[in-house]
């Protein structure tokens, strides 16, 4: 079949690479001309485990190439961004944008799929209408509709991509069989067809089930703290129970899904979605309780720094999309700290440093924001001769304590005090 994938972007990409190796004539669009022509050359822009490699694969073989505008195909798959506006509202200018481009191609038989992670409703109430006014045609009788989403965490995208189990939820059911048919050709794990309306629920609420999980990890790590408790030993007994898995606490959420989805759900729902909300809210202040804490920590001490070791929304990345480190350093400046940040995945963007050292330099309090393997083995005995306080505060639950006390290091953790 010829495909036309509009939106080259974490999901989009490796996507379109997918459909490409399974035999496919593939084009994908986006409007940003760096990740064009990197593609026509067979190169990427964004970092993901093993797809550099598996994009130069498929674009040798021709069945991969890029431009800036949606082209004729017999499919056509939406994966854009869905971004969400300061008032919690789903914005979603790209799908619509997306959706507009494709209606002026689209001809009498073709299948039309969003991938992008969406409100209830987005396929029936925005997109159709919108695909059926342009063109004339009828959804169901003249073209195929519906939402087939993604289920994939960075890091493990193409093994997931092929492995997981995947939704086919059409406008009708001759929509979700076609969904199925095509995606069938490279995943590899079950396809279950549904109606539109439960695909775009189903991804809502698995993402909103971890969202409420953490949260409630993120209580009782406050609940512990007032209580003398380690939350983190407490966790790990508790999921010793077969029925019981409670998640791990932290700065808070981030991601372009968890972070966002459950916000579209209260949406749609507010005076419904209440635990939902509340989970919401209680992962959106853990940066700013993360902060108070080390105001805590730096009570006393003039013109403090603080270093904090890592920024992207999760260990070993370079997405740092919705990270929490990031509304963390804002919170402490907010407080008349000076805030230096090392990353060794994100390093020379909004001022992020390289070198571990010069980060630490001069600092008053080390933070652990993420969990990057890179920081498992810190030598405590090495920062401590840089550092103008020894206090370290470990957000995850990763760092060598013992390592730190040795080095002279007042060692603190979130969860735990």
């Amino acid at each position: 079949m010829k495909l036309c994938v509009l939106g080259l972007g974490y999901i989009g990409l490796p996507t379109a690479a997918m459909f490409a190796n399974a035999g496919h004539d593939v084009t994908g669009v986006d409007k940003k001309a760096a990740i064009v022509e990197a593609l026509n050359k067979g190169e990427i822009i964004i970092e993901e485990e093993g797809l550099a490699d598996f994009i130069k694969k498929v674009t040798a073989t021709g069945r991969l190439k890029a431009c800036d505008k949606a082209v004729e195909a017999d499919a056509f798959i939406i994966s854009v961004p869905t971004p969400i506006t300061e008032d919690k509202k789903a914005d979603m200018k790209f799908v619509i944008s997306a959706t507009e481009e494709v209606a002026g191609v689209l001809k009498k038989g073709d299948l039309v799929i969003l991938e992008s992670t969406s409100p209830i409703g987005t396929v029936d109430s925005i997109m159709k209408p919108i695909l059926e006014e342009k063109t004339g045609l009828k959804a169901g009788a003249d073209f195929s509709l519906g939402h087939s989403p993604e289920r994939v965490i960075p890091g493990r995208i193409l093994y997931e991509l092929v492995h997981n189990n995947r939704i086919a939820g059409g406008y009708d059911t001759e929509s979700a069989h076609r969904i199925k048919e095509l995606y069938s050709s490279f995943v590899e794990g079950e396809i279950y067809e549904t109606d539109a309306r439960t695909a775009e629920m189903c991804k809502l609420s698995e993402n909103t089930f971890r969202d409420v999980n953490i949260a409630f990890a993120n209580e009782l790590a406050k609940i512990c703290e007032a209580q003398g408790i380690n939350v983190w030993e407490l966790i790990e007994i508790c999921n010793k129970h077969p029925r019981v898995n409670i998640h791990q606490p932290g700065p808070g959420v981030g991601g372009h899904c968890i972070a966002v989805d459950p916000w579209f759900i209260v949406e749609k729902e507010p005076g419904l979605a209440q635990i939902i909300d509340l989970a919401r809210h209680t992962n959106d202040g853990m940066p700013a309780y993360v902060a108070d804490r080390s105001m805590e920590i730096l009570r006393g001490i003039e013109n403090p720094k603080v270093t904090i070791l890592g920024v992207t929304y999760k260990p070993d990345v370079d997405d740092m999309r919705e990270s929490p480190i990031l509304y963390l350093i804002d919170e402490l400046k907010s407080r008349g700290v000076t805030v230096a940040v090392q990353d060794p995945f994100a390093h020379g963007r909004n001022g992020v440093l390289a070198d571990l050292d010069e980060a630490v330099k001069g600092a008053d309090l080390i933070i652990l924001g993420v969990n990057h393997k890179f920081y498992k083995d810190l030598d405590f005995a090495a920062l401590a001769k840089l550092v103008r306080t020894k206090n370290f505060l470990d957000t995850r639950n990763f760092a060598d304590r013992r390592a730190a006390e040795a080095a002279g290091f007042a060692a603190y953790l979130l969860g735990r005090k």
